[in-house]
């Protein structure tokens, strides 16, 4: 059932790679707009990361904006026609690559930051990501995830880790087969990078201005610096 969930999410962002291009585009998604997009910008780039890997970039406006703020940017995501769409407009190296890839190594690189923005929707695939960002990170690099906040996400659901329906309310009629996604608690996503071996050195909640409540989460991990045998001698 989970690999068929995976699965599931991969083809919904297939047959939406359009829609969700244009969404994005024309700026058609309130909280992004008003809070989200400017606060992963914003947190990023107080780490001053000269080469970034942004994961499940999708038409790759993030990556334009960091190489915008000097960065050299890496976009990978699994759905071709989003790594065209990025492609078109440039602003980045956009490759067709998925989490499973990634995790097997292969990049062969490593850099300053590595960014996940709403990307990290699935359960085995995240946790294998997530086992696998050191091997891409340079000592003292950071991971920076911007998810839903698990408090305004849980609905009237229990409080507890597992799949959930996905939803296309509010994005238009254009949009169809929504993605299943994994609900993650708070501690659920604290031990991910905890069990990878990162340090998490941040933690955001981003307020909607007219609602007062958490329109996101953003986490910061760090990747330890690995003092030498010279330098403790």
């Amino acid at each position: 059932m989970m690999e068929l969930d995976e699965q599931k999410i991969i083809q919904s962002w297939r047959i939406n790679a359009g829609s969700w291009t244009h969404a994005v585009r024309e700026e058609r998604i309130e909280s992004r707009k008003l809070v989200t997009n400017q606060a992963i910008v914003d947190t990023v780039m107080r780490y001053h990361p000269a080469t970034i890997l942004d994961i499940g970039c999708g038409e790759g406006w993030l990556a334009r904006k960091l190489t915008e703020r000097g960065a050299q940017v890496v976009g990978v995501d699994v759905v071709p026609a989003l790594i065209e769409r990025a492609r078109q407009l440039g602003g980045g190296d956009f490759q067709v690559c998925s989490y499973e890839e990634l995790a097997a190594g292969r990049l062969r690189r490593q850099f300053d930051a590595i960014v996940c923005n709403f990307s990290l929707l699935g359960n085995e695939s995240v946790t294998n990501l997530f086992a696998a960002i050191p091997s891409l990170l340079h000592d003292g690099g950071h991971l920076f995830v911007q998810t839903v906040h698990p408090h305004i996400a849980c609905g009237d659901a229990p409080y507890a880790d597992g799949w959930r329906p996905g939803s296309w309310t509010g994005f238009g009629p254009e949009f169809s087969d929504p993605a299943p996604w994994h609900f993650r608690t708070v501690a659920s996503w604290v031990r991910l990078f905890c069990t990878s071996g990162l340090t998490l050195i941040e933690l955001l909640e981003p307020l909607h201005p007219e609602t007062n409540k958490p329109a996101s989460i953003v986490f910061v991990g760090e990747k330890p610096e690995v003092e030498s045998f010279f330098e403790t001698v």
